[in-house]
């Protein structure tokens, strides 16, 4: 998180100076899957043309695989990250962006360089050591881990992006709420040339069964394609009551071989490590001046893949608030927006991703006879019977592996995200939201106040698409109206704030050519809706307005409820 909300401070022109403990950024991939949100955040921010030259393309993500090894039987393949025939086109529709896969240490030294160029400070072998805050900011007491040197620096706010052992929560006296470490995996990340194995089935995770090793939780073993096909991650279960792992060269190499399936495989160890399943997330994300975020506050396995673009979200979602704040542009309730908004989020996610590794559950079902000598080649033989149970078995693998599609094409876990909070204006007559498809599978696009603005491709002033999230955002408010919407345009030009622009969908520039945001808007055409800078819809007017007068008093209330300041000129 801290690297995202850096780059958007510095972009919003706002002062920042980051902390970190480690001479550099993250040393290994960790997390990689990132969503269409999150590349949205990054299209916002100047940085997705960047990123996609960093990351495996959206199309190499493709299958995912179960096998007995990399080199051995395969057991079945699912279409995964919306790649698939029957998902494809949901992806496309539902986003400018494409997902992407970007491990976290080519990540991390993107966002760092492009908040760097923009303004931003880092200082790295630097330890934050405890803070104290007032009325009028928070003073921080920092260490030169390279001197030993203690100092301190004065600041308006302080952001808490330091990971699932927070010290900065725990000083500001922020609690978790769930179960921590119920469970572990090691890691390897290792080099060698696997492409034999993988080119002619592209995929990003390769689930290896096998009753060789106990293979904890998932009860499977993993290959990680970090860098198509030459770097990978091995991971495994183990139990924790027994202490660490063995990372000894000797079972390193014996379980590496096992999973690709390969007795004679070199391989070249880069790192070893362990991570811990938790499940527990932060009821409140902030006390005084003090915002705490990402890892801190959520804390889940990588099930789903919703770790690093959660984070980044989190920082979208503070960075904007923050600068506004310091501006002068808002009140500083607006602030306590940021909790009341993304803790359910946060919630959500954890229990998501938990959900998704109990999941694996009847799929194991499907592959193995707990009572045999070797399960794995067992459960297999039933399953490939001719017989009743043979069909039973394959009958409950097309069940288990839809199952699966909550974990890997859920398009809607990503997307539907809504806002409640007094930064959100909810239409008067709002009633419950009625979803047509599936939540977590399937996005909904809607201009509800709370939710994020539909994309909707236009044609810009060069001829070529461009997307209704390219023509909002950038850390200033948009008021999106038609050419029938004319009073708004005056409304808006006649307030002259400095955060807010209009947007006119059918002016040159932003051509309704396909006629798509007509049906995607769901307000008249000189009817108006007003988005965020972090592109969700604060507010909207369904009916027709075409008085200056009327436009100017109910975008000057809005903005005023809105931002928590007081209207310019409100006219009755």
């Amino acid at each position: 998180m801290g690297a995202t909300t850096a780059l958007a401070l510095a972009t919003y022109g706002v002062r920042v100076h980051v902390v970190n403990r480690f001479n550099w950024t993250a040393n290994t991939p960790r997390a990689h899957i990132t969503n269409q949100r999150a590349v949205e955040v990054l299209r916002d921010l100047g940085v997705e043309k960047e990123a996609r030259l960093e990351a495996t393309p959206w199309e190499w993500m493709g299958d995912t695989l179960f096998t007995t090894s990399l080199a051995g039987q395969e057991i079945a393949r699912l279409r995964t990250w919306g790649t698939g025939d029957d998902r494809i086109s949901d992806y496309l529709q539902g986003s400018p962006c494409t997902m992407l896969d970007l491990p976290q240490d080519k990540m991390e030294p993107l966002l760092v360089k492009n908040a760097a160029a923009r303004g931003a400070v880092f200082s790295f072998n630097t330890e934050y050591l405890r803070h104290e805050q007032d009325s009028e900011g928070v003073t921080v007491f920092l260490q030169d881990r390279a001197t030993g040197r203690e100092y301190q620096v004065r600041a308006r706010y302080l952001i808490g992006a330091d990971g699932a052992r927070s010290k900065v929560m725990d000083d500001a006296g922020l609690q978790v709420q769930g179960q921590l470490a119920r469970a572990a995996t090691a890691y390897v990340f290792f080099k060698a040339d696997l492409s034999r194995y993988v080119a002619h089935r592209p995929s990003i995770l390769y689930w290896i069964v096998t009753s060789n090793a106990a293979f904890g939780e998932i009860g499977m073993g993993l290959l990680r394609a970090i860098n198509p096909w030459d770097e990978w991650i091995a991971g495994w279960g183990f139990d924790m009551s027994k202490g660490e792992p063995d990372f000894s060269p000797e079972e390193i190499k014996r379980k590496v071989r096992l999973l690709v399936g390969d007795p004679d495989l070199e391989f070249e160890v880069k790192s070893t490590s362990v991570w811990y399943v938790n499940q527990a997330h932060a009821p409140i994300y902030s006390k005084g001046r003090v915002f705490c975020g990402g890892d801190a506050v959520h804390r889940h396995p990588p099930s789903s893949g919703l770790g690093s673009n959660t984070c980044m979200q989190d920082a979208f979602n503070l960075a904007w608030k923050l600068a506004f704040v310091v501006k002068g542009y808002a009140g500083e309730r607006l602030l306590d927006s940021y909790t009341l908004e993304r803790a359910p989020v946060g919630a959500q996610i954890v229990a998501r991703a938990n959900q998704s590794r109990v999941d694996y559950a009847p799929l194991n079902r499907c592959f193995r006879d707990a009572d045999a000598a070797d399960p794995v080649e067992a459960g297999l033989q039933k399953l490939a019977d001719p017989g009743p149970e043979g069909l039973a078995r394959r009958a409950a693998l097309a069940d288990a592996l839809k199952v699966k599609n909550y974990e890997f094409n859920a398009q809607g876990v990503e997307l539907n995200q809504r806002c409640v909070s007094a930064a959100v204006i909810q239409d008067a007559d709002a009633a419950e939201e009625v979803w047509k498809r599936d939540p977590q599978l399937h996005v909904q696009a809607t201009t509800r106040p709370g939710a994020k603005l539909p994309h909707a491709w236009l044609v810009g002033a060069d001829g070529r698409r461009v997307s209704t999230l390219d023509l909002v955002g950038k850390g200033r408010f948009t008021l999106l109206t038609g050419i029938a919407g004319r009073a708004w345009v005056d409304a808006a030009a006649a307030m002259d704030r400095p955060y807010l622009r209009t947007l006119v969908v059918g002016a040159p520039g932003a051509l309704d050519s396909y006629c798509s945001w007509q049906e995607l808007r769901e307000v008249d055409e000189a009817g108006a809706i007003l988005v965020r800078p972090d592109g969700v819809v604060a507010w909207r007017q369904h009916a027709a307005t075409t008085d200056v007068d009327a436009a100017t008093v109910a975008l000057e209330r809005a903005l005023a409820a809105l931002l928590d300041a007081a209207p310019a000129a409100i006219r009755a």
